[in-house]
């Protein structure tokens, strides 16, 4: 009786933990990058950085995290629980860090004397990066060499030929999310999806499928919001009326920017002004990094 008790308490714990895993791959990603835009303001401009630490602690129990270009949350979260002795998962949680920023040719190596502090030295670190490349699709990633390379072909000039490739690219996203999901980093590394993604705002034939699908990805937390939001964007741009998300907003002479706000929040974008001062962080961080190469 004991033994069946012990079973039956076991697949119990299967189930709990099986259901615990199919709420985290349906998690909806735009309420996470929502989340982490209102914790960067707690951190970028309250300067609350010890409510920021605890607030993405939270986070990241309940989303497996990302590591956005320039908000770098993750990043952020263990620079900032490591100043404060907090516990971030250590070597775990830096592994992890690692993977995410893999695809980045050597920005890891912002993070080697975090790296070290915790254990983990340049070869372990080499090794991770290696491990992460080797589970990327050759597949795909032959494929859309050939897309990025099409993608460019006949612009600005040649309109033929540039539509030509537009649909071809767009038929090439249709085989790849029927058979695989979406091309993202993880999948094929690092390469200019934003603008691919962006130029099937002019494929004729499957546009309304690429919007609807790709919105799916933002949700599922594949595809950035960005990405999604320049081709609306660029789709529905109509020179002097605005834009749906504010992406063209610098061709515009008027903004009705609480409405733009309203929906960039929507999809998990910051607001303007919010994207005005992460931008201004990034550039000052990018001037940093090359003079300390620079140096060396």
């Amino acid at each position: 009786m004991n033994r069946q008790f012990l079973q039956l308490v076991f697949l119990m714990i299967l189930c709990l933990f099986s259901l615990a895993s199919c709420r985290k791959k349906k998690a909806n990603y735009i309420s996470y990058y929502q989340k982490v835009n209102n914790i960067d303001s707690i951190y970028r401009l309250a300067g609350n950085s010890k409510l920021a630490v605890e607030k993405y602690k939270e986070l990241f129990k309940e989303y497996s995290p990302k590591n956005q270009e320039r908000i770098e949350e993750y990043a952020t979260y263990i620079i900032l629980a490591d100043q404060y002795h907090e516990d971030f998962g250590g070597k775990k949680s830096l592994y992890h860090l690692i993977s995410l920023v893999a695809p980045y040719d050597q920005q890891y190596q912002e993070y080697v004397p975090l790296f070290k502090k915790y254990g983990i030295d340049s070869i372990a670190v080499q090794q991770k990066i290696k491990d992460w490349k080797s589970k990327l699709n050759k597949q795909l990633i032959d494929s859309f060499q050939v897309a990025f390379k099409r993608d460019q072909q006949g612009r600005p000039f040649d309109t033929a030929l540039t539509r030509k490739n537009v649909e071809k690219n767009a038929r090439l996203f249709k085989w790849t999310f029927e058979n695989f999901g979406f091309p993202s980093k993880d999948k094929i590394g690092s390469g200019p999806m934003l603008t691919l993604v962006s130029h099937m705002a002019e494929s004729k034939a499957l546009y309304p499928y690429l919007q609807t699908k790709i919105l799916e990805y933002v949700k599922s937390g594949d595809c950035p919001p960005l990405d999604y939001s320049m081709m609306v964007d660029a789709h529905n741009f109509i020179p002097g009326q605005g834009t749906y998300y504010g992406m063209g907003r610098s061709f515009l002479k008027k903004i009705d920017s609480s409405t733009i706000d309203k929906q960039r929040k929507s999809l998990g974008l910051p607001t303007l002004k919010h994207t005005t001062i992460i931008t201004k962080d990034f550039l000052k961080k990018i001037k940093v990094n090359d003079t300390n190469l620079i140096k060396e």
